[in-house]
């Protein structure tokens, strides 16, 4: 049979390295240090994040300058095709954020109604 360990290594001792290294005391792990993170760090990336989503609208909005004819239940006009697009984003992103919102309204009422119940509940009771 073959044999896993490397030439010249005598027969069974990667099995008592192995099992060495397993039964080693973990010392003390040295760490790199990291900062934690603040809100202010959040808010900075999230600014950084949102500038560049704005440069990239304008320059969708610049390249498709084009205007094109928008009608909506009788009210129509013309727009640049860029500001048409973004604008139906837009509203799209509405229709979801709104019902969105008020489903998270609804279950933090019902959340903080259980929390009620549930301290309630769990006061002692005196009854000795």
């Amino acid at each position: 049979m073959a044999s896993a360990t490397a030439p010249g290594e005598p027969e069974g001792q990667q099995g008592q390295l192995a099992a060495g290294l397993d039964q080693q005391a973990p010392g003390p792990q040295l760490q790199p240090h990291q900062l934690a993170r603040t809100r202010v760090s959040s808010v900075w990336v999230a600014v950084a994040l949102f500038a560049i989503v704005l440069l990239l609208l304008l320059i969708f909005i610049l390249q498709n300058g084009k205007s094109v004819s928008v009608s909506f239940f009788g009210a129509s006009g013309h727009l640049p095709l860029g500001v048409a697009l973004l604008l139906a984003a837009v509203l799209g992103v509405l229709l979801v954020v709104v019902p969105g919102t008020a489903r998270i309204i609804q279950l933090r009422m019902t959340a903080r109604r259980h929390r009620k119940i549930d301290m309630a509940g769990d006061s002692p009771s005196v009854a000795e």
